[in-house]
């Protein structure tokens, strides 16, 4: 996906900067609660009526598709989604 203009690159870097300040603020809570968070989150953007985050035919990228895609929400959400499978597989 291309971005033509000087200000729609910066725009995109300025959307990932605050996602990734975002995400550090909210580390402890996603430390203790990251599972249950995620999921919730996942359900409210993959909803029925929820546009689409990645529209090809229009060429728009939402900022939900950043904050999905970011590898330190996944690390810091990984030692409760992987408590929730252990309780699952016991319980």
């Amino acid at each position: 996906m291309r971005y033509e203009t000087r200000a729609e690159r910066a725009r995109l870097k300025g959307v990932k900067a605050l996602i990734s300040l975002a995400i550090l603020v909210a580390s402890p809570a996603l430390l203790v609660a990251g599972a249950p968070i995620r999921r919730r989150y996942l359900r409210y953007i993959y909803r029925d009526e929820a546009p689409q985050i990645h529209d090809k035919e229009r060429g728009q990228v939402s900022a939900h598709y950043f904050v999905v895609a970011h590898p330190l929400l996944e690390w810091l959400c990984w030692p409760t989604e992987a408590f929730a499978h252990l309780i699952e597989r016991r319980g």
